[in-house]
């Protein structure tokens, strides 16, 4: 008998009032546009590339290939835009602004994180509205996510013990922190507002929480990681071209920037 929790059916539902849309779509433009006031182009380009990335997945793959989703009381199509963008977007900020260290990620990620808890509080300003419930069954996959996550972070390792100069090392336990406090922020936001598995008993809950935050973001953090020393290697936050440098110079770089200090780095800005 399989015992394993990755190894069990988990079922991701949602039961929101679609108030949180509109709300939740003012909050995203607001961000957008706070990154475009601040300079942070490439912030905003990675954070969008990431909602279409999302809509991608789960629309294209998990909904339309694998017959995985299911949802009451509102559109498919529209409702995973707006989920897909939403976490999406967010998430793709939080993770590029802590792989730049930028001096101000947790402002940041304060701003991000707050709205994550409030939102479905000011939501339910509208409570006599039909709730949306959206769901996705997961078991069919969870092999699949587990050989990414796997593959990516074998890779890093093996990096890393081959290459003799550790400034060129991948921040193995960084990128760690990164991947799974991404999601276990959304997934925490989502079930402390009623809005995951909000159905389901206390067992079910801690299991998704606990399963999605180890895998759903983190399975994806090494190859992110690479993407972003690779543009940033040619390019600056604000869209400048710099002078070009070697994949595992800028990992030098970035290794060099103070985690929890104020300072920063012409070529992370």
């Amino acid at each position: 008998m399989n015992t394993s929790l990755i190894g069990t059916e988990i079922i991701a539902q949602r039961v929101f009032n679609p108030l949180y849309i509109l709300i939740d779509s003012i909050f995203l433009v607001g961000l957008m546009a706070l990154l475009i006031v601040k300079r942070k182009y490439l912030t905003a380009i990675f954070g969008l590339f990431g909602g279409i990335l999302y809509f991608v997945v789960d629309y294209g793959i998990f909904h339309a290939a694998l017959h995985t989703r299911s949802i009451e009381g509102g559109s498919m199509f529209g409702v995973l835009l707006w989920m897909s963008m939403s976490y999406g977007i967010t998430n793709f900020v939080w993770i590029w602004l802590w792989s730049a260290r930028d001096e101000h990620k947790f402002e940041w990620t304060l701003l991000i994180l707050v709205w994550w808890f409030v939102a479905p509080m000011l939501a339910n300003a509208a409570p006599d509205l039909q709730p949306i419930k959206i769901q996705r069954t997961t078991g069919a996959y969870h092999w699949v996510m587990a050989l990414i996550l796997v593959v990516g972070y074998f890779a890093a390792i093996i990096y890393n013990l081959l290459q003799k100069d550790k400034s060129k090392r991948f921040p193995i336990f960084w990128m760690l922190l990164i991947g799974v406090s991404v999601q276990l922020g959304w997934e925490a936001g989502l079930l402390l507002g009623g809005i995951r598995s909000a159905e389901f008993g206390v067992l079910q809950k801690l299991t998704t929480l606990v399963v999605n935050s180890l895998f759903e973001t983190n399975l994806g953090i090494v190859p992110i990681y690479c993407i972003y020393a690779l543009i940033t290697s040619r390019f600056t936050e604000d869209l400048k071209r710099r002078d070009k440098v070697p994949f595992t110079t800028r990992i030098s770089e970035l290794n060099a920037i103070e985690i929890f200090g104020r300072n920063k780095t012409r070529t992370s800005d």
